[in-house]
């Protein structure tokens, strides 16, 4: 299988959005249904061997079957209930899902509108968005699965206070945070979701699919709240850079870029650590001892690498 296949946003852009929409509702339902959990950790999806998954939640799941292409809702006692993916705008897609909640007794009440998207048609009235091609979500997932293995990787070297790996469903990212153990005092005046969200000092990487402001899948890393000084520091390699983004900056390595190097993974792992290292030193994150190479924190193994 070819390591981060190509994934042109203006090829896959109309069944991006009806997707992401379907994204939306399944995940505005494991907001509902799931016990809160800090930095809201309990949210964002995680990958299978077939698509994405809430996880379990009140005596239920809801996976993605990204390989049949099916909705699969779950329930603990056996019971079981499919939605196809194909052919489903996202009214009824909203639609046919509700009705199988219903049918299991399971009563879930969402916000049922687009969050930070630029049409925020509500749900059940939405049959503009309806495009759904079948290999194109399949090589997205393929990709989130991809990406993860790298994250993974990266993640291991890290033995302090991180997020799991996992899929944001509101802006269709995957990620890993770092923290680097200092508390944050959030202004009041911002919104609930980004005051928990940022509530301590977070050193971030991951990969999204881009949008209508940035065309383009690439990798980036960020340092929240931003340091002074962090974009003197220079990145890995020499073709990634530091980009402005919503009043801070953003470290960025196009997708397409990483496909033609002679080795994508470990271009993309010297690009994390490069923009971590710069988010470590202007933090003043102890990086040494909250290091763990290869996921090794024993002494003595450690010490004999």
């Amino acid at each position: 299988m070819e390591l981060f296949p190509a994934m042109p946003y203006d090829e896959w852009v109309d069944t991006k959005d009806t997707f992401h929409r379907f994204a939306q509702i399944v995940g505005k339902v494991r907001l509902a249904a799931s016990v809160r959990r800090n930095h809201w950790w309990n949210v964002p999806f995680h990958l299978t061997g077939r698509g994405l998954t809430t996880r379990p939640m009140d005596g239920f799941c809801i996976d993605f079957d990204l390989v049949r292409h099916r909705l699969v809702v779950d329930r603990m006692d056996g019971r079981s209930a499919e939605l196809s993916l194909i052919g489903q705008s996202v009214a009824s897609f909203y639609a046919g899902l509700f009705e199988i909640l219903h049918d299991l007794g399971i009563h879930v009440e969402i916000r049922a509108v687009p969050f930070d998207l630029a049409d925020s048609t509500p749900f059940a009235e939405d049959t503009k968005h309806a495009a759904y091609d079948p290999a194109l979500i399949n090589r997205y997932w393929v990709i989130l699965s991809q990406v993860a293995q790298v994250l993974e990787r990266y993640a291991a070297d890290f033995c302090g206070k991180t997020s799991p790996v996992h899929h944001f469903w509101h802006t269709l990212d995957i990620a890993v945070t770092r923290f680097t153990g200092r508390k944050v005092d959030p202004s009041a005046e911002a919104d609930p979701v980004t005051r928990e969200a940022y509530s301590w000092e977070v050193i971030s990487g991951g990969f999204w699919f881009g949008d209508e402001e940035r065309p383009w899948p690439a990798f980036y890393s960020y340092t929240a709240p931003e340091p002074a000084g962090l974009t003197e520091h220079k990145l890995w390699p020499d073709w990634a850079a530091w980009i402005p983004a919503r009043g801070s900056h953003l470290a960025v390595l196009r997708y397409d870029d990483v496909r033609q190097a002679d080795d994508p993974a470990e271009t993309v792992l010297g690009f994390l650590n490069s923009a971590y290292r710069a988010g470590a030193r202007t933090t003043g994150c102890d990086a040494a001892g909250l290091a763990s190479p290869d996921g090794v924190t024993d002494p003595h193994l450690k010490h004999s690498h």
